[in-house]
């Protein structure tokens, strides 16, 4: 009986850890189900976005065809063909559509901050540059174009005038996220060189 008593004890330990075993392995399953769903969303999604940013390419580049295409429409395929990463397309349409401009010239900083985006990413930095400071100079409160003129001079070394930019970034809105953490690192590094001169790489 006794022995009876301890095979039974044995046999239950062992289904107990037989489930155990068991319920990790679901665990394992479920987790990596989840991780295979999640990858497999992020590249429909990445899809989707591809084939509705093609789709509006194509559209748009019928209207510049047709001749019948507005500065809006030349500023929209612009900007679709920096999403895509087709800079130099890019920068070709947004320079018609600052051509044909017709519009409101606050609403003009938008184009001449999407041009300074395209010019960045071409290696062009001075160009960029000037793009940033015109659009922050028709649209003062243009948080988006003061972060970007920010970043193009810390690109450039020019570490005062980066600073300035985040300064002005957080004139307009005190709370952003991506200016405050670059004002205070600049300032430490701005004190750090304070009386060195700091060479600029010039593009």
């Amino acid at each position: 009986m006794a022995q009876s008593s301890e095979g039974t004890k044995v046999d239950m330990v062992y289904e107990i850890s037989e489930l155990f075993e068991l319920g990790i392995q679901l665990s394992y399953l479920l987790v990596l189900l989840g991780l295979l769903g999640a990858g497999s969303f992020f590249v429909i999604r990445q899809v989707l976005v591809r084939r509705e940013l093609d789709l509006s390419a194509k559209e748009l580049q019928e209207q510049v065809r047709s001749g019948d295409a507005s500065a809006t429409e030349y500023f929209e395929l612009g900007a679709v063909m920096l999403r895509r990463k087709f800079y130099p397309a890019a920068t070709k349409y947004l320079l018609q559509a600052i051509e044909k401009w017709d519009r409101d010239d606050q609403d003009l900083a938008q184009v001449y901050n999407a041009l300074g985006v395209s010019y960045i990413r071409e290696d062009k930095l001075e160009k960029g540059i000037a793009q940033f400071e015109k659009a922050v100079k028709l649209q003062p409160g243009y948080v988006t174009a003061w972060n970007n003129l920010g970043d193009a001079y810390e690109k450039k070394k020019d570490l005062r005038a980066a600073l300035k930019a985040f300064e002005e970034v957080l004139l307009y809105d005190p709370n952003n996220t991506i200016a405050r953490p670059r004002r205070d690192a600049l300032r430490d590094r701005v004190q750090l060189y304070k009386g060195v001169s700091i060479k600029s790489k010039d593009r």
